[in-house]
């Protein structure tokens, strides 16, 4: 079987929607800016946020751009 590396899932405990949306945190787009981009609510990417922040431990916006950041993601295609 194939081996699954850190950078292949940094985040196993995100959905694959809080991925992206992690992503998104991670180059800087606003929550606005993440909901048009995603096709949400605003209210859903904060939503998708508190999960993100609870999941990773983290106490906020920053902690959580650096987490991604270090997992590789947050890297514009």
């Amino acid at each position: 079987p194939p081996v699954v590396t850190a950078l292949d899932d940094p985040f196993p405990e995100l959905t694959e929607r809080e991925r992206l949306v992690l992503d998104q945190l991670a180059q800087g787009l606003r929550n606005a800016d993440i909901a048009a981009e995603l096709y949400l609510s605003p209210k859903t990417v904060s939503n998708h946020l508190t999960s993100i922040f609870a999941k990773l431990q983290v106490a906020g916006r920053g902690e959580a751009i650096v987490r991604a950041r270090e997992g590789g993601l947050g890297t514009a295609t």
